[in-house]
């Protein structure tokens, strides 16, 4: 599965591994994420690709401009008790 804008990826590698970001763009091979807690919308993070995992979960970027509302949809993907 190709990473695209709006795609909710998972972590695999750093100090970030295991949590789920937004990806807010997509720049040759690096996507810039952001949960709205540790990467805000306004500094988000470089990430390259083969470092994410994509979900099947897609949103439109624009619907999530602040943090509270990214934090809010990634909550559930974040503090799963399932792993």
């Amino acid at each position: 599965m190709i990473i695209q804008e709006g795609m909710i990826v998972k972590s695999i590698a750093g100090h970030d591994k295991d949590r789920f970001y937004l990806v807010v763009k997509i720049s040759q091979d690096r996507a810039f994420i952001a949960d709205g807690k540790r990467r805000s919308i306004d500094s988000q993070k470089p990430k390259n690709l083969k470092h994410l995992r994509p979900t099947k979960v897609i949103v439109k970027v624009e619907d999530y401009k602040t943090d509270k509302s990214l934090r809010a949809l990634l909550h559930s993907y974040n503090y799963s008790t399932k792993k």
